[in-house]
């Protein structure tokens, strides 16, 4: 049982006694297939359907998991008309969002926006979906149980430091088991912004601080904001020296990159009020390791 998952859930929704028990993910499922010609259209909404399941149905722990534990997070999947054969699919974009609720509010920050331009996967209405974590069954379950593996590890790093190595160790296997395949989004080249650079910035060990920092961000400040505000934007300034001193080493960091698309919003209106100093030194690092949002940035000096 988690239990600091328990306590903060329980105290959020209110609920005194357990619930039943249940999967750890929640995961919605969109396909757009708008772009698709095609006469026969239920495969798209059984698509949705099978993926859906086969991300929320599957325990992917040993933990146990009551209904408002649940981790919930959307997949948004844009299909295009690139069909070579039938049952063989391409998405021209898939968006994968997860949020994590804070303690004491009716808030979800967003943990994980991240847009995954290289899918390629074969689908044959109402054929199960075959995962095994040693081997490779198919190129999409592997992109599915994948970021299953990245949200549990986020969530458990979010609410204790490091907590979720085993499962970002886990979907560092999927992609070491999928190189075989050859199919993009699994190898270091092409793309730095791919699955096989998200996983590796999880698990190199010269970026761990900005794994502690998801634990320092979330549950230390976050978590605490309602109790002493100021000390918890000053813990987060904190979280982006830390970041800043990652990027000057490793620039091109999709963990950086996703973290900002994620956050830049949230850390907005964290430093919109408060002491001038601190909200001086936030908008300082985020101009410099997020230079393309400068404008947006400039709303934190800017406020009263």
């Amino acid at each position: 049982m988690r239990l600091i998952n328990n306590l903060i859930a329980l105290i959020l929704t209110g609920i005194s006694a357990l619930g039943v028990s249940a999967q750890e993910i929640n995961c919605k499922v969109t396909v757009n297939a708008d772009q698709v010609q095609s006469s026969d259209r239920s495969v798209f909404s059984d698509m949705e359907n099978a993926f859906t399941q086969f991300v929320s149905n599957r325990q992917w722990t040993d933990d146990d998991f009551d209904n408002f534990e649940q981790i919930r997070c959307n997949m948004i999947i844009t299909l295009n008309n690139t069909q070579t054969s039938i049952g063989n699919f391409e998405a021209s974009g898939v968006q994968i969002q997860y949020a994590r609720p804070v303690y004491n509010t009716n808030y979800e920050s967003i943990l994980l926006n991240f847009a995954d331009r290289d899918w390629q996967f074969e689908y044959v209405e109402s054929q199960p979906l075959q995962f095994n974590d040693n081997t490779f069954d198919s190129n999409l379950t592997s992109i599915l149980a994948f970021y299953a593996y990245i949200i549990l590890g986020l969530d458990y790093d979010s609410f204790s430091e490091l907590g979720g190595t085993l499962y970002f160790q886990k979907a560092l296997d999927v992609v070491n088991n999928a190189q075989q395949s050859n199919r993009p989004g699994w190898n270091a080249l092409g793309s730095t912004r791919n699955r096989y650079w998200l996983v590796e910035n999880f698990t190199n060990s010269q970026m761990v601080e900005l794994r502690k920092g998801i634990y320092k961000y979330h549950r230390l400040a976050l978590d605490t904001f309602g109790e002493d505000p100021e000390k918890s934007r000053r813990l987060i300034v904190e979280v982006l020296r830390e970041f800043q001193k990652v990027r000057d080493i490793y620039p091109n960091s999709i963990l950086i990159i996703s973290f900002l698309d994620a956050k830049s919003d949230e850390l907005i209106n964290i430093f919109s009020e408060g002491n001038l100093q601190v909200r001086r030194e936030a908008y300082e690092i985020l101009i410099e390791i997020d230079p393309a949002k400068t404008g947006e940035y400039e709303k934190i000096i800017k406020s009263n």
